[in-house]
């Protein structure tokens, strides 16, 4: 009689985030798939990378957590783009990271020419470049490369991370570029929203997902023998059971005026008052250089708007994207004098009873989750990925120790 790991497979994984495709890709990678036998099924509702897993930053260190599986996922990082081009395909590459502590003082609009003989404080060209610039930028123990800072509102730079610590992927590029070479392998995508995972009785093992038809609007069933949730903040709506939240996060990308270096930051921004009467305060937005002439920028959280039903849905407020835009550009002109080339949004998934995230097998026998991975989802989806096929092919996790991370502690 066939083994319990030999037997014909139906794997449904519902969900086309960063977390679902990377599963998607090392389920189907392992030697035990044999795809004459066993079908792969990765169910998604509206497109993939749709929601946070287009819309991330990408930022990939050795130092986030949850440490039981950042080790194997940066390690998996490296080695799928040494294997696939990752470098020209989705933009892996190594970078220097830090936290700037600055002044805000750059307007959005562009300076003003020599003959503008009225005083404007808030669109001052710093000239930042100028051997003046350059001396305050090393005497605060800036990076030499990093050298599209106003050198004028710095503050202090404190380095976090470098290129043997700090990579960064472009999140589409990377979740499609999973999908893509998981659908070489024999996995399929089919686009349907998931409504219930049914199972059968006595014991309660999963049997099939049903769906909704994306184009037809047929309520459908996929066969499953096991059902991996990846849905990220839509988990808790398929699975009512799972304790995920979700947190909204607005980002934009910019296109400097000139290319600058590979460094990603944290900062802490002093604005001033603004002649409307806005009183000073302090901002934190994150700043990634990417490959190809690209910034990203993204700011604080908000739960001001229920989770949709689905991520084409969410709705993007231009005011916080506006504030991102003016925040980031207070403090460079290469940003403050480039392009706005997107203004987004998306909602990232929390564990709201304690901390995520949520890898490995739930109290239905035939169920796994992975979800709950708030803004490391980019970074710990390879690890997340290679674990949950492990689970399946082999019956138990091999490359990491996720005790910690197991849904049955509060599912």
């Amino acid at each position: 009689m066939a083994s319990e790991q030999q037997k014909k497979k139906n794997i449904v994984i519902i969900g086309g985030g960063i977390i679902g495709s990377t599963t998607a890709y090392f389920l189907s990678h392992h030697e035990k798939f044999d795809k004459e036998r066993d079908s792969i099924t990765l169910l998604e509702a509206t497109q993939i990378a749709g929601g946070a897993s287009g819309k991330a930053g990408g930022l990939l260190a050795l130092w986030a957590y949850p440490s039981c599986i950042v080790p194997l996922s940066y390690r998996l990082h490296r080695e799928l783009a040494e294997k696939h081009g990752g470098a020209e395909r989705w933009g892996y590459r190594a970078v220097h990271c830090g936290q700037v502590d600055m002044y805000g003082i750059l307007a959005k609009s562009k300076a003003p020419s020599s003959t503008d003989s009225s005083s404007n404080l808030d669109s001052i060209s710093l000239q930042k470049r100028s051997e003046k610039a350059k001396r305050l930028l090393r005497a605060a123990g800036v990076p030499k490369e990093l050298d599209w800072l106003a050198a004028e509102g710095l503050q202090s730079y404190d380095a976090m991370g470098d290129p043997s610590t700090t990579a960064q992927v472009h999140p589409y590029q990377f979740t499609t570029s999973m999908v893509q070479l998981a659908q070489e392998k024999g996995v399929s995508v089919l686009y349907g929203a998931a409504t219930s995972i049914n199972q059968e009785q006595p014991d309660g093992a999963v049997t099939s997902v049903s769906y909704t038809d994306k184009e037809t609007g047929e309520e459908k069933q996929l066969p499953a023998t096991t059902v991996i949730l990846t849905a990220g903040p839509w988990t808790k709506s398929i699975y009512p059971a799972a304790p995920i939240s979700a947190l909204r996060a607005h980002s934009v990308t910019i296109r400097p005026s000139r290319p600058v270096s590979a460094y990603c930051l944290f900062t802490s921004i002093e604005l001033p008052r603004d002649k409307s009467g806005r009183k000073a305060q302090t901002v934190t937005p994150e700043i990634y250089a990417r490959p190809n002439n690209e910034v990203y920028a993204c700011g604080e959280g908000d739960t001001l708007i229920p989770l949709p039903t689905s991520s084409d849905l969410v709705q993007v407020d231009q005011a916080r994207c506006d504030d991102v835009v003016e925040q980031v550009c207070s403090i460079s002109e290469e940003l403050r004098d480039g392009e706005v080339t997107a203004r987004q949004a998306c909602y990232l998934p929390n564990v709201s009873s304690g901390r995520g995230p949520l890898v490995g097998e739930t109290g239905v026998k035939g169920l796994l989750v992975g979800a709950g991975h708030t803004c490391w989802g980019i970074q710990n989806a390879p690890g997340t990925g290679k674990c949950l096929s492990e689970l399946v092919w082999e019956g138990a996790v091999r490359s990491a120790d996720l005790k910690s991370l197991d849904p049955r502690r509060v599912m």
